[in-house]
């Protein structure tokens, strides 16, 4: 495929380009029609509802409030004539208004509960046509500017609402281009080429561009909530970029030690791009881990998000290798191509910064675990005090005009007014209830409202925040004594209490949510590695970067600190989807970067079986990738600060903070310490258990890939198609010291290009081996034995017996370099 798509690169970059703005146009003329359903069945908050929908099905449209205050020098009240005559031309135009349905007055005849006790702070109810995210945003800018058109010294308007809310957000697609332009300026400093550097960004815009477009179009035919398309951006241009930066460093990697472009990205697709798929697969099956929660707000999330992923993963294995095509040999810099046609081509190292950390891993690995252990657990120490709940227009920055609107209302008329409870209840007297509720701790007002098909609601104030724990407790308080006591068969319902128990329901399954993300990836690794212990390491660092992440997260939006330095508003609770969204992209994303160090290093220990040495190498080789990587993703994710929606900052904060600390202190540090802490165990694995286990490769097949001539092995002629079954060649000949002695009982194994091991022998006395081939083809000899540095060469093997000598250094020669 990879090579289908190199030759015909025109035509795959057309099929792109017009699926791009295929779906852009058709996403353009179809619109969006996001809906944020939080249908929670079996609890009490969605049987109020289902009351409340029975005895008011007329109601539609979003609710927004207008509300000012007398201040200043300016003195009486709202209702003196200098403020009346003001506020109600305003009112009353904003009624006229085409989309506008009602506008409720507290200057009309039953308006009187809409003005504070002192008189200084009025508001009034504008009622929309339709819901917040169908009215159009002129038609609320031109509310708005009518309203803010009657202030006056001494006089302050604000407005609150979500369709206010909509009209502060930053123009569409700020974070996006600033994540981008961040991500760009990281790939440029990595690849040190402009067309290197845009291959990945080309890749990702793709991968979202169409992502988004479609779950635009599915918004029609499913409930797909506007959260999910920020969120699918937001991993959509991380693992784009991500995937490409693999692939292209590995194609780079190819042209730079003499292949050709084509046979260059046809490797890298082979071998990158297959890890690719299963890191993409992965990041697929861990978003659909979400529906283990069954909550119907959840699904939309998990559609948009994989499709986006998925999108971007095929355009990483079928857009990129075609762009790659473009190209050609410009896929590096000047310096590097002039270089390569001096010098010829250049054996891959890794670079002195990281073979130099990963030899400090292997000397002091206790204390750099100790380090790395503590600073987790300092950072996770503050996720004991998570709160989960929602957030809310209070939540807002202190100057717009949603947050100085929820606090003049909270000023006015106490700060439960800002999410009043519904009590819900049908047929029966209704007296005692209301009396009940009113002796409450905890309850500022209380109001019922004429009965509607036999459903009477009764409206609760409480004398606390929507958000804190009072208000909590007071919902319990109704629902466990309150309403049992009165014999009544009433609910509390209303926006209050739908958070607490979309928080409570959350809380409760979550375990499951995280058994089922840890044992999948437990079971996946598993499987790549035949190991028991990477995989249980790998579960456990897991759940060490989402505690500290969440310990992050709480520090900031739930503790406030660093809050006004970001401009992200009020303290509160954590959003309570916000740990299964993060644990989910989390679980993804920390995958691909175990499977990426770890089979670097497992590929080593198979080769040499030598620990120390596959986890030095290993973690050598891949961290400046890894740390790279990381950086684009912290980029991406952190730009999402300026989203202008709580949600989608507080979920680019937490990912970002994850994903720092995952791949700078966990892959790079703990990990690599704690292996070689573990030593051979690290590979570990029952014997029943590796018969019973499928074989999964994410590796090509050995036998069908050709061998580079630079690679050192014996130069004999190229291998046949080896059609012969059987053990029907061989490999010998002696194993020496580098002064010419020969070596008694030295191991040398005969593996696959994939790490299968095929013979095992020790030397003889004279240093002689030989060990069987059961076809021509290419192989890895590795020979070790005690005081000599492992080694493993290349060789192919023909028709005929292979002779090959291998000679071994002492111990103590830099295996990195």
């Amino acid at each position: 495929m990879a090579r289908w798509c190199f030759r015909h690169r025109l035509v795959v970059l057309l099929l792109w380009v017009g699926a791009l703005f295929g779906l852009g146009f058709a996403g353009s003329a179809a619109g969006t029609n996001y809906a944020d359903v939080f249908s929670l069945p079996n609890t009490d908050s969605k049987r109020a509802y289902d009351l409340m929908e029975k005895a008011f099905p007329e109601r539609s449209g979003d609710t927004d409030t207008v509300v000012w205050r007398v201040s200043g020098d300016l003195a009486g009240t709202v209702r003196d004539e200098s403020v009346r005559s003001r506020i109600e031309p305003a009112l009353a135009e904003i009624g006229r208004m085409e989309g506008v349905g009602e506008v409720s007055s507290p200057y009309a005849s039953q308006g009187a509960a809409q003005i504070s006790e002192n008189g200084r702070i009025a508001y009034a109810q504008i009622t929309f046509a339709e819901q917040a995210n169908a009215i159009p945003k002129d038609l609320v800018q031109d509310v708005v500017d009518t309203a803010k058109d009657a202030e006056r010294d001494g006089l302050q308007v604000e407005l609150g609402g979500q369709a206010i809310t909509r009209i502060q957000e930053p123009p569409t697609g700020t974070a996006e281009l600033v994540g981008i332009v961040a991500a760009a300026v990281v790939l440029f400093l990595a690849f040190g080429s402009l067309f290197a550097m845009l291959l990945p960004l080309v890749i990702a815009i793709f991968g979202v561009g169409t992502g988004m477009f479609s779950t635009q179009l599915l918004s029609h035919v499913t409930n797909v909530p506007e959260l999910a398309s920020i969120l699918a951006t937001l991993i959509g241009l991380g693992v784009g970029i991500d995937y490409a930066l693999f692939i292209v460093t590995r194609h780079r990697r190819g042209i730079l030690r003499g292949m050709k472009p084509e046979d260059s990205a046809v490797a890298a697709l082979n071998t990158s791009g297959r890890a690719v798929l299963f890191a993409g697969g992965t990041v697929c099956i861990a978003l659909a881990g979400m529906l283990v929660m069954n909550l119907r707000f959840l699904d939309g999330v998990v559609i948009g998000t994989s499709i986006t992923v998925v999108l971007s993963v095929l355009a990483a294995v079928t857009l990129l290798p075609a762009l790659l095509g473009l190209l050609g040999p410009r896929v590096l810099s000047r310096r590097q191509r002039r270089r390569l046609a001096a010098a010829g081509p250049e054996p891959e190292h890794a670079s002195g910064l990281a073979a130099r950390w990963s030899s400090n891993v292997q000397r002091r690995p206790r204390s750099i675990a100790t380090l790395a252990v503590v600073v987790m657990a300092v950072l996770a120490l503050p996720v004991l005090s998570l709160r989960l709940g929602t957030t809310d227009q209070g939540n807002d920055e202190a100057s717009s005009t949603t947050r100085q609107a929820y606090d003049l209302l909270a000023e006015g008329f106490g700060p439960g007014f800002n999410g009043p409870l519904q009590v819900v209840t049908e047929g029966g007297d209704t007296d005692g209830l209301v009396e009940g509720i009113r002796a409450t701790e905890g309850v500022a007002q209380v109001t019922a409202a004429p009965p509607a098909q036999g459903v009477t609601v009764i409206q609760v104030v409480p004398t606390t925040s929507p958000q804190s724990e009072e208000t909590d407790r007071l919902i319990d308080t109704l629902r466990d004594e309150v309403i049992p006591d009165a014999g009544a068969e009433a609910h509390v319902g209303g926006v209050t209490a739908v958070s607490k128990d979309f928080a409570t329901v959350t809380g409760d399954r979550l375990p499951y949510f995280i058994g089922a993300i840890i044992g999948l990836g437990f079971l996946l690794l598993l499987v790549a590695f035949r190991s028991v212990v990477v995989p249980l390491t790998a579960a456990v660092m897991n759940l060490i970067a989402a505690a500290a992440s969440f310990g992050v997260l709480v520090a900031v939006f739930q503790w406030g600190w660093g809050l006004d330095l970001l401009g992200l508003g009020k303290e509160g609770p954590i959003s309570a989807y916000l740990p299964v969204i993060m644990l989910s992209l989390l679980f993804g994303l920390s995958m691909d970067y175990q499977v990426f160090l770890v089979s670097r290093m497992h590929e080593e220990w198979v080769h040499t079986r030598d620990n120390a040495r596959a986890v030095r190498v290993g973690l050598a080789e891949t961290s400046r990738v890894i740390n790279c990587a990381a950086l684009i993703m912290i980029c991406v994710f952190g730009a999402f600060v300026l989203s202008g929606d709580s949600a989608g900052a507080m979920a680019g904060i937490g990912l970002a903070a994850a994903v720092a600390l995952d791949a700078f202190i966990l892959r790079t540090a703990l990990v690599p310490a704690a292996m070689h802490l573990l030593g051979k165990s690290n590979w570990w694995l029952p014997a029943w258990l590796d018969k019973r286990l499928p074989h999964l490769a994410v590796e090509p097949r050995d036998e069908a890939e050709p061998i580079p001539d630079e690679w050192p092995h014996a130069r004999v002629p190229a291998p046949s198609d080896g059609e012969g079954g059987g053990w029907s060649s061989a490999v010998h000949g002696f194993i020496r010291t580098t002064e010419g002695h020969p070596v008694d009982g030295a191991v040398l194994t005969l593996l696959s290009r994939g790490g299968r091991q095929l013979d095992r022998v020790r030397s003889l006395a004279d240093g002689s081996y030989i060990l069987s081939a059961p076809s021509s083809g290419g192989y890895l000899l590795a020979a070790s034995a005690p005081g000599f540095a492992p080694r493993a060469r290349h060789v192919v093997v023909t028709d005929g017996p292979l002779v090959y000598d291998v000679e071994l250094a002492p111990e103590g020669v830099d295996a990195v370099n």
